[in-house]
């Protein structure tokens, strides 16, 4: 009985449960040092619980961690730093766990860690970070608290015990400890998987520039560690730091190797570094490519003359002197012919032309252009509308961007000759864009339109044509730069012959930082005329594209608020935004300043400076300082702009961009959504995204007529390339543009988009898309400034025809090491209406008008009815007569 007695009771070492934690509270009253431990022992097991009532005795806690003589001080600390977190006072909580000391490390490492902890940590991890990054931008700061180090050194050990390398690798980049980056590479277990997300966590979570590179050093060395090194990844982290000479000592090693797969991974680099558009950069390789033949020369003439300067030695003063015979040139080796031949083909790779050459090929054969669209698109448009007929000229381009055909210009002569004045210029420069690439034979394609000597034609043709040179040559014009120089010269100050070469200028001598060229551009801005001033700053700024040029900025600063010409300034404004391009947080001077500009052209050039500085970086900072500007400036023109600009900012984050301009969709002032549909379409183009596409849709039907242009300009930018097996919308959205052209009341803003925006669902043929980005995913340097000044043509419609620049061929290219396309196949388990070109229009022919058939009422059919049955009973009565073959009839009945 005693022994179910006692079962039956509760276990007293428990004691019962509490009700209130006062008594706990009461306890700490005591004077007896090892009560009021006890205290805070059972109040730190249930402070989750009855935190309510210990924040009332806050400061009681706070005491006893303050009192030195006090043993349980750490106890304390961390009781005090739960009560803080519960009541959500996060910075004091942080403070009380740092005292806490070891107590608060060993609950990081227990089994299951509370979501107190977990919060806390956080808090440490943020403020470890801010303190370094303050360390590293500023030396005299005070020093890192040493307990906050210990517990992120915890964090580190914790994660590699774990196996939480990418989750360390964060840590290690965000709080700037490039030791423990190397010791999270070297721990884990598949190093080549961590180096390759330690580069993209570079390049998306880093926004430091200057710290950057020195992550991309360490990269470059550990990569070199593996057992089979990563040389294409080796070489991006070069060209991201700009060391041209490394990547050119690496092309070397790789063709100097002899054995095939490093040849054939030298070629790939080479195509891969090609894809970047950088062409200073590429031009730098190639000048520091190793060159056999002409080091074996050079040895052999050093040899020579030291020969020489022996022989003049020995003879002394008194020997007659024989001229030196040239040393004979020595046969190179078979060897030595290979890697020439070798290092010759690296060349033609960075250079350009290998690419391009495959290009037009593949552009040309495949060329699919709906001619039927592009006729009913003439046909359903004013005749006397100049707007809608350059938009269509345009949109002929645009579809044949690339092909090299020519056929829609051929058949319509009469129609295209209606084009007058700067419409003309405009014309003959789309001729350039259908003939993009085509580096060899461009003097012979726009012969015809160039200045001749002795020969008067119309300058907006010959301006056209310099400026289609310029598009042509685009990013690779080593071989017209001298042909533009001279006809810019020789312009006799016309001002649409200067804007032609100005224009064809920067677009030749991309990014060159080419100081003659500089200089010429400025002969033309300081003339002072505002239509070739436009054209030579924004060349200017084409020149020294990337550069940061310090002098360059000063000079087009101070002429900007000289000038009283609005075009130069705005063209200035863009030029500078240009030459600040991939600077990042070296840009901010300059953006500061244009941002707090009295001139909103300027401010309009801060907005772009800062899309060409962080674009594709996705840093805060810039995307907070844009939105501001979007919903505080004065000017319609800056807060488009600034709300444009996200989609600069974003482009390597499409997903983000829908929701962070979704409000400004909505915005009262039509400017604001006009920007937010460029944005979309900047961001997103080429990727299909739905959340894109649900935002742009009903934006077509707003009640201003250029927002519906900037809808249909977006939705087509995201949508190219799509099919309607792959996105049903792409039905649907052609219905809207074929809508809208041939609506007789449309307002001509919205008919000039969706005339546009037809042309580059089906751009290029319907073989290219837009890329701001490589395969790679690295951002593409003429795209992105070709997608910058396209958005200007709000301003000059002639300039959106840098829209070719952002246009990539959709293919994909198999080489040899003869660099000859070999015939293949391709096993592909994807049904082919999955990408299938678009099937053509069909010419609808109009059916002959068919009779009506009469009513005939109930009534009616009644009575004929009953006559029929009537002649048939009175006809039944007769006797039927059959003919038989004898010719006698015969009577039946």
């Amino acid at each position: 009985m005693a022994t179910a007695t006692m079962s039956a009771l509760p276990a007293m070492s428990s004691g019962p449960a509490l009700t209130s934690c006062r008594p706990l509270i009461a306890l700490l009253d005591e004077s007896d040092q090892t009560l009021k431990q006890f205290a805070l022992q059972k109040m730190d097991a249930v402070v989750d619980q009855y935190w309510a009532e210990m924040a009332d005795h806050i400061e009681e806690i706070e005491t006893l961690y303050e009192d030195d003589k006090f043993a349980s001080r750490e106890l304390a600390a961390l009781v005090a730093s739960k009560v803080h977190y519960h009541l959500e006072q996060f910075s004091e909580s942080l403070t009380y766990a740092l005292g806490a000391g070891t107590l608060f490390t060993t609950q990081i490492h227990s089994g299951k860690p509370s979501q107190y902890v977990f919060t806390i940590l956080s808090k440490v991890i943020d403020k470890y970070i801010a303190e370094r990054c303050e360390k590293e931008s500023n030396s005299d700061a005070e020093p890192i608290d040493p307990r906050l180090e210990a517990i992120v050194e915890s964090m580190f050990d914790r994660c590699f015990e774990e196996g939480n390398i990418k989750q360390a690798v964060g840590i290690a980049l965000e709080s700037r400890r490039l030791d423990k980056l190397e010791e999270c590479i070297n721990a884990s277990s598949d190093r080549a998987n961590t180096l390759s997300y330690t580069l993209e966590a570079a390049q998306t979570l880093v926004t430091s520039r200057h710290f950057r590179n020195k992550v991309l050093k360490v990269l470059v060395e550990l990569y070199r560690t593996l057992e089979t090194p990563d040389y294409q990844n080796i070489c991006q982290c070069l060209m991201l730091l700009d060391d041209a000479k490394a990547v050119a000592a690496q092309l070397g090693e790789l063709v100097q190797g002899g054995d095939e797969p490093s040849e054939l991974m030298a070629y790939q680099i080479a195509f891969d570094l090609c894809e970047s558009d950088m062409q200073h950069f590429l031009q730098s390789v190639r000048g520091a490519l190793p060159s056999p033949m002409d080091q074996k020369a050079a040895d052999t003439e050093s040899m020579a003359e030291d020969m020489l300067a022996a022989a003049e030695g020995e003879g002394g003063g008194d020997t007659e002197m024989k001229e030196a015979e040239p040393a004979a040139k020595p046969e190179p080796s078979a060897e030595e012919k290979g890697l020439a031949e070798r290092v010759k083909k690296l060349r033609s790779i960075l250079s350009g032309e290998t690419s391009i050459g495959i290009n037009l090929e593949f552009l040309y054969r495949n060329n699919k252009t709906d001619m039927l669209i592009l006729n009913n698109i003439k046909g359903a448009l004013e005749v006397r509308n100049s707007v809608t007929h350059q938009a269509t000229v345009f949109a002929n381009a645009v579809m044949h961007c690339g092909t090299t055909v020519d056929t829609f210009i051929t058949e319509n002569l009469e129609w295209l000759k209606r084009a007058t004045n700067w419409a003309k210029f405009s014309a003959t420069a789309c001729v350039g864009v259908m003939h993009k690439g085509c580096i060899n034979s461009s003097l012979n394609v726009m012969k015809e339109y160039l200045p001749q000597a002795g020969v008067s034609s119309s300058p907006y043709a010959e301006g056209g044509a310099l400026y289609a040179l310029g598009l042509i040559h685009a990013n690779h014009g080593e071989g017209i730069l001298k042909y533009l120089c001279n006809a810019l010269r020789n312009s006799a100050n016309n001002e649409t012959i200067q804007h032609g070469a100005c224009l064809g200028l920067g677009l030749a001598g991309m990014a060159t930082g080419n100081e003659e060229l500089y200089e010429d551009l400025r002969v033309v801005l300081f003339s002072d005329n505002a239509v070739a001033g436009e054209a030579a700053g924004l060349a200017m700024g084409l020149v020294m594209l990337g550069t940061a040029s310090e002098k360059a900025i000063e000079e087009m600063m101070a002429y900007a608020h000289e000038t009283q010409h609005e075009k130069i300034i705005r063209g200035l404004a863009m030029g500078m935004a240009i030459i600040m391009y991939g600077r990042e947080e070296g840009a901010d001077t300059l953006i500061e300043q244009l941002t707090r500009d009295k001139d909103p052209i300027l401010r309009y050039g801060g907005m772009y400076t800062i899309a060409c500085a962080y674009s594709g970086t996705g840093n805060n900072s810039a995307i907070r300082r844009l939105l501001h500007v979007a919903v505080s400036d004065v000017s319609d023109d800056v807060r488009r702009a600034a709300v444009t600009c996200l989609g600069f900012v974003l482009t390597t984050i499409p997903e983000q961009c829908p929701r962070v301009v979704s409000l400004l969709a909505e915005s009262y002032n039509p400017h604001v959504r006009y920007g937010s549909t460029l944005a979309v379409g900047i961001a997103c183009a080429g990727t299909g995204l739905q959340e894109a596409i649900d935002l742009l849709e009903p934006m077509t039907k707003d009640a201003t007529d250029f927002v519906r242009q900037g809808a249909m300009l977006a939705l087509s930018m995201v949508l190219i390339q799509e099919t309607e097996v792959r996105n049903p919308k792409v039905k649907d959205v052609r219905a809207i543009f074929e809508g809208v052209i041939k609506d007789k009341h449309e307002d001509v803003m919205a008919k000039f988009g969706a005339i546009i925006a037809s042309s580059i669902l089906d751009a290029g043929g319907r073989n290219v898309t837009i890329s701001l980005t490589t395969k790679a995913g690295h951002k593409r340097m003429s795209a992105i400034v070709g997608m910058a000044v396209f958005c200007q043509y709000w301003y000059w419609f002639p300039l959106a025809h840098f829209l070719s620049l952002t246009f990539t061929p959709t293919c994909l290219i198999g080489l040899n090491k003869e660099l000859k396309m070999p015939v293949f196949d391709w096993l592909s388990n994807t049904k082919p209406s999955m990408f299938d070109y678009p099937p053509m229009t069909q010419v609808k022919t109009e059916k002959a008008p068919t009779k009506v058939a009469t009513a005939i009422l109930s009534t009616t059919a009644k009575t004929n009815a009953r006559k029929k049955g009537m002649k048939e009973d009175a006809e039944g009565d007769k006797m039927e007569v059959v003919k038989e073959e004898g010719g006698e009839e015969k009577k039946e009945g």
